[in-house]
C-alpha cells in the first residue's frame, strides 16, 4: 500500500518546488509511474481474498479495480487540464494539481480502508478538494450554486450514515470489514431498525446518485472544470456503489423487504434520465444525465444482492468510469475550440477534425454498450439477474437500453455529422496530447475484453 501512498503524497511537495517550465511534464511522469505501479495490485495471490493486508488498509477483488482506476485517472486529469489552466498564474496551477493529488490520496485511503469509520472519514474528505475545484475553477457564474448543491446533498445523506455506523459499533463491538460479516446478526424488526437501514444506505444512494436525489450531479458536472468532471464521473460516483456493496452484508434480512422502493426508483430513473438526455441541448449535461441512468442500473444490481448482480455492478462501474471520463474529455476538446457547450452551435466537426470523430464514435458506442465491450457485459449481468428476480423489470431495463442507444447516437450525430455552421471559420488542430488522453481512456476498456476476470470482483 505504502509504495503507492508515499509517492502520491510526495507529489505535493514536488509540485510546489518544481520550476514552472517543468511543472506539468514532471507531475505527469511521476503520476504515470504511480499508475503503472498500481497495476501490481491486480495480482491477487492470497487464498483469503484479502491481500496487502495491514492494520488499517487492505485490498480485495472488490476494491482493487477501483483503486487501479483511481490511480490511472490522475495522469489523465493532469493531461486534460494542461491547456485549460495554461493562462493562470503559476501558483494557481500548482494549487490545482495539489487538489487533484490530495483527491487521489483520499480516494486510495477510502477504497482500501478495512474499518468502516475510516472509509466514512475519507468518503467525506473527498468533498473538500472537489468542492474547491468546482467553485474556484468552474466555467460559469453558476458554479457556486452547483458547489452548494453538491455539498448539501452529500452532507444531508452522510450524517444519518454516521449515526447508523455508531449504532452498529455499539451493537457489534467492531466495524472492521474483515470481521463485520461474521458478527451476530441483529433481529431487525422495529421501525427504528428500518430507519437505521435507510440511514446506512442513504448516503451511498445520494452519492451514486439514485434518481430523485440526483439533482446535484448535472449541476456539478456542467460547472466543474474538465478534471472535476472526470474525477466525479469516473471515481466519486463509484464510492457510492462500493459503500453499498460493503454495507449490504450487515443489512440482512431487511433489504428483502425495504429494497423494493429503491429498486423501482433506480429502474424508473434509467428511463426518466434517458428521456431527459434525448432532449438536452447542452453536451456536458447530456453526458452527466447518462451517468445517472447507468448508475441506476448499478444500484438495481447491488440491491438484489445476487453474485451476478454484484459482479455486473462492479464491471459496469469500471467500464462506465472509463467511458464517461473519455466523453467528458471529448466534450472538453470541443469546448476549448468552439467555446460553447450547446450542441447545435458546434456540429459537423467531422469535416474539420476527422480523427477526433473516430474517438467520438468509439466512446459513443462504448456508452451504448456495444458488444464485446465490458459495458455490455456489466449491463447484461445486471439485467439477467434483475429478470431472474422479477420478470417485470425487463420492461424497464429493456426500454432503458433502447433509450441509451438513442441518445448516444443522437449525441454523436449532433456533434460530428452534418454541415459545419457558418460562424465556425477557424479551429485549432487536434493535439497529440488530446489523442493520447483519449487513447489512454479507451485502450484499457478495449483490453479488458481480453481479460475480464480482473474486474469480476468476488465471483472470479
Amino acid at each position: 500500500m505504502l509504495k503507492i501512498l508515499i509517492p502520491t503524497f510526495m507529489l505535493i511537495p514536488t509540485t510546489w518546488l518544481l520550476p514552472p517550465k517543468w511543472l506539468w511534464p514532471t507531475t505527469l511522469a511521476h503520476s504515470f509511474i504511480i499508475a503503472t505501479l498500481s497495476l501490481t495490485w491486480l495480482q491477487t495471490l492470497s487464498e483469503t481474498g484479502w491481500s496487502s493486508l495491514n492494520l488499517t488498509m487492505a485490498t480485495d477483488p472488490l476494491s482493487t479495480p477501483l483503486l487501479v482506476l483511481t490511480c490511472w485517472l490522475l495522469p489523465l486529469m493532469i493531461l486534460a487540464s494542461q491547456n485549460h489552466t495554461s493562462t493562470e498564474p503559476i501558483n494557481r496551477q500548482r494549487m490545482y494539481i495539489t487538489l487533484l493529488i490530495s483527491l487521489q490520496f483520499f480516494l486510495i485511503l477510502a477504497f482500501s480502508a478495512t474499518e468502516v469509520i475510516m472509509f466514512y472519514i475519507m468518503f467525506e474528505a473527498t468533498l473538500i478538494p472537489t468542492l474547491i475545484i468546482i467553485t474556484r475553477w468552474g466555467n460559469q457564474a453558476e458554479r457556486l450554486n452547483a458547489g452548494t448543491y453538491f455539498l448539501f446533498y452529500t452532507l444531508a445523506g452522510s450524517l444519518p450514515l454516521l449515526v447508523a455506523l455508531l449504532l452498529l459499533q455499539n451493537n457489534t463491538g467492531s466495524l472492521s470489514l474483515l470481521t463485520l460479516q461474521y458478527s451476530n446478526f441483529m433481529h431487525l424488526t422495529s421501525y427504528a431498525h428500518k430507519l437505521w437501514w435507510a440511514g446506512c444506505l442513504l448516503a451511498f444512494l445520494v452519492k451514486m446518485p439514485l434518481y430523485g436525489v440526483h439533482l446535484w450531479l448535472p449541476k456539478a458536472h456542467v460547472e466543474a472544470p474538465i478534471a472535476g468532471s472526470m474525477v466525479l464521473a469516473a471515481v466519486l460516483l463509484k464510492l457510492g456503489g462500493y459503500g453499498m456493496i460493503r454495507m449490504m452484508t450487515v443489512l440482512e434480512p431487511l433489504t428483502k423487504e425495504l429494497g423494493y422502493v429503491f429498486i423501482i426508483f433506480a429502474l424508473w430513473g434509467i428511463i426518466m434520465t434517458g428521456s431527459i438526455c434525448l432532449r438536452q441541448t447542452d453536451l456536458k449535461s447530456l453526458i452527466a444525465y447518462s451517468s445517472v441512468s447507468h448508475m441506476g442500473l448499478v444500484a438495481g444490481g447491488i440491491l438484489i444482492q445476487t453474485p451476478w448482480g454484484f459482479s455486473g455492478a462492479l464491471i459496469l462501474m469500471i467500464a462506465h468510469g472509463l467511458t464517461s471520463s473519455a466523453l467528458f474529455c471529448l466534450a472538453n476538446t470541443n469546448y476549448e475550440r468552439t467555446h460553447s457547450r450547446t450542441m447545435i452551435l458546434a456540429r459537423g466537426l467531422q469535416m474539420v477534425l476527422p480523427l477526433m470523430t473516430t474517438w467520438w464514435f468509439i466512446a459513443s458506442l462504448a456508452n451504448l454498450a456495444l458488444p464485446p465491450l465490458p459495458n455490455l457485459m456489466g449491463e447484461l449481468m445486471i439485467i439477467t439477474s434483475l429478470f431472474n428476480w422479477s420478470w417485470w423489470t425487463l420492461a424497464l431495463t429493456g426500454t432503458g437500453t433502447l433509450i441509451t442507444a438513442g441518445y448516444s447516437l443522437y449525441m454523436f450525430l449532433m456533434t460530428q455529422r452534418g454541415n459545419l455552421p457558418n460562424h465556425i471559420i477557424s479551429l485549432d488542430p487536434t493535439h497529440t496530447r488530446e489523442h493520447l488522453l483519449i487513447t489512454l481512456h479507451l485502450l484499457p476498456l478495449i483490453l479488458l475484453i481480453l481479460k475480464p476476470e480482473l474486474i469480476w470482483g468476488w465471483t472470479a
